[in-house]
């Protein structure tokens, strides 16, 4: 069946996948990419959205992920934190949540300086706001 003078492919995914397939590995033009396979399919072939199935067929592609170049530039060497010079001016703050209820709390709000590794325990809610972590912080720290 032609459409414009192009093959129409038939809905089997299969049969779409290796039309792919017989573009993209050639020896010619193996793996050009989306657009470059997409311009060599559609010069005798098409069907509904043969470019998304190109896209996916080539995202796919286990060769080309493995030898895809890294744009990301890479990351230095890892540096150690500044010590704290004075205590409860650096500080870590954590969540226990999903606990038991007990005593009308779920939740635990973990509060440690990090020169003296001192830690407050505050039980509260799961549901507790910002606002409510706000308050909870001078009360009880």
């Amino acid at each position: 069946m032609l459409r414009d003078r192009k093959v129409y492919v038939l809905k089997d995914e299969k049969l779409r996948a290796e039309v792919i397939q017989l573009h993209y590995d050639t020896l010619v033009e193996r793996h050009g990419g989306q657009w470059k396979t997409t311009k060599l399919v559609t010069r005798n072939f098409w069907w509904p959205r043969v470019t998304k199935k190109v896209k996916k067929y080539v995202e796919g592609c286990n060769t080309c992920q493995r030898n895809k170049n890294r744009t990301e530039t890479p990351t230095g060497k890892l540096m150690l934190n500044a010590v704290p010079e004075k205590s409860w001016t650096h500080i870590s703050v954590d969540f226990i949540t999903k606990l038991p209820l007990a005593q009308r709390y779920n939740s635990i709000l973990i509060v440690c300086d990090r020169m003296t590794k001192m830690a407050h325990f505050v039980p509260t809610m799961e549901k507790t706001l910002a606002k409510g972590v706000v308050r909870l912080f001078p009360d009880n720290i």
